[in-house]
């Protein structure tokens, strides 16, 4: 009788091993691509907060803006083609045809002429986080790595995602109208403190409802707003005790916990990546293929709806591993190939320290 094994790392491995390597080990490092995978969505704030569009092929994606249109009430016999009726005539200038002069143009109280322009995100080129394990290290090795390496791939790659995103939406806010007539983004100084960290916990408050002030004034839904802050940032709300009392507000988080919900109906979202933004004259990097640097040095927090700026995938996060013979070891690549860019920059408001 032949002995049968169970072999753990082929895929319907009823014969056991094969002696090939990538066979019998096949189904091994899937479970490292998951954990990479799943770091990665953990570690990111970004990405479920703003306007995410998925592409199969090119290097760049268009995304259309309308402008807006206005109403008028309608006098009963007027052409809505042609404006005001005068001595018989249609006119939109009383003055202008009062003598009966024939009409020569379209111009109306109530046809809207609604301006379009669009936006375009281009493709950075594939940012990846690699590393190379020896198969004779690991053997030796007293510990697993593996698991430890995959979450130090997912982190890189979701903090370098942040990074451009919370850069993108501070130039949002600092950027200009897209629709000519319509609105730009808002910055506005909260505080005249010595540093950024000086900014008082009333100073953010008072801000985040300006900003909502801001975004309301602007017709910006009111649901899906959110608020980037720094740990430091965040833990001053919490301290203040304002948002968590239950004389002014319900549920709104924990005190003893550590947790701060929102403030004037904009989510407050704690993020580290942030403080390699905030505070930071923010250079471009080989590679991007849309603007992500500025100089963010007073920048204290950042208030925005989720229609602000957008991502275009081309190539999602994918895992890859290669074992290599003349290497004797496993070489793992994370990557993706995407681009961010500015939608609606009025969508979008930066409190900063003056």
């Amino acid at each position: 009788m032949a002995f049968k094994l169970s072999a753990l790392g082929a895929s319907n491995g009823s014969s056991g091993w094969t002696g090939t390597y990538a066979t019998d080990t096949a189904l091994f490092l899937k479970v490292f691509a998951g954990e990479v995978l799943t770091t990665f969505e953990t570690s990111t704030v970004m990405l479920p907060l703003h306007t995410v569009r998925t592409i199969s092929e090119g290097k760049s994606a268009q995304f259309p803006v309308t402008g807006t249109a206005a109403a008028g009430y309608h006098t009963p016999g007027q052409s809505i083609y042609l404006g005001n009726q005068v001595n018989g005539f249609v006119s939109d200038n009383a003055s202008t045809y009062a003598n009966g002069a024939e009409i020569t143009g379209f111009n109306t109280t109530y046809l809207n002429q609604i301006k379009h322009a669009e936006k375009v995100i281009n493709i950075d080129d594939e940012l990846i986080a690699a590393t190379f394990i020896s198969k004779l290290d690991e053997a030796r090795n007293h510990y697993d790595v593996r698991s430890i390496y995959s979450t130090e791939l997912g982190r890189a790659l979701a903090k370098q995602m942040d990074k451009n995103l919370i850069g993108l939406g501070v130039l949002a806010a600092r950027a200009s109208t897209t629709i000519t007539g319509g609105n730009g983004g808002s910055s506005l100084d909260i505080s005249t403190a010595a540093s950024r960290t000086a900014v008082t916990a009333a100073d953010l408050i008072a801000g985040i409802h300006d900003a909502a002030q801001k975004l309301d004034e602007k017709d910006v839904p009111s649901e899906d707003r959110y608020c980037i802050v720094e740990p430091w940032a965040y833990y001053k709300l919490v301290q203040d005790k304002s948002l968590v009392n239950k004389d002014f507000s319900a549920a709104n988080g924990d005190f003893a916990g550590g947790i701060i919900l929102e403030a004037a109906g904009v989510k407050i979202i704690k993020s580290n990546n942030a403080a390699s933004v905030f505070g930071v004259n923010v250079s471009s990097v080989t590679g991007q293929q849309n603007t992500y640097s500025g100089n963010f040095s007073s920048t204290v927090a950042l208030v925005f709806h989720k229609s602000a700026i957008g991502t275009v995938k081309l190539m999602d996060l994918k895992m890859e591993t290669e074992y290599s013979v003349e290497r004797r070891g496993n070489l793992m690549v994370a990557g993706y190939a995407i681009g961010h860019g500015i939608l609606r920059p009025e969508a979008a408001v930066e409190l900063k320290q003056s």
